[in-house]
């Protein structure tokens, strides 16, 4: 299925070379979890601090569960970030 990712900061880098203004659309397995995701994108899952599907905060905790990203979805995916 197709969604679009979205990588902020630091992680912009290791968005597929297809990407613009920090996003691209990229085709994952149906059933994927969060953390298969951020882990065949090579994201670092301690530098996965903010994670949101359509602009919901999705916990570390509940990153490793099915069902939680659909067709279509945008997955937008923070660093942390220090200093202020």
């Amino acid at each position: 299925m197709k969604i679009t990712l979205k990588l902020y900061a630091t992680l912009s880098d290791l968005l597929p070379a297809q990407a613009k203004y920090n996003a691209a659309e990229v085709e994952i397995p149906e059933k994927s979890t969060l953390n298969w995701i951020i882990d065949h994108f090579n994201i670092p899952r301690e530098q996965a601090h903010l994670v949101l599907i359509n602009g919901i905060f999705v916990c570390d905790s509940d990153r490793d569960q099915t069902g939680q990203i659909n067709p279509e979805d945008t997955l937008a995916i923070w660093p942390p970030i220090a200093g202020g």
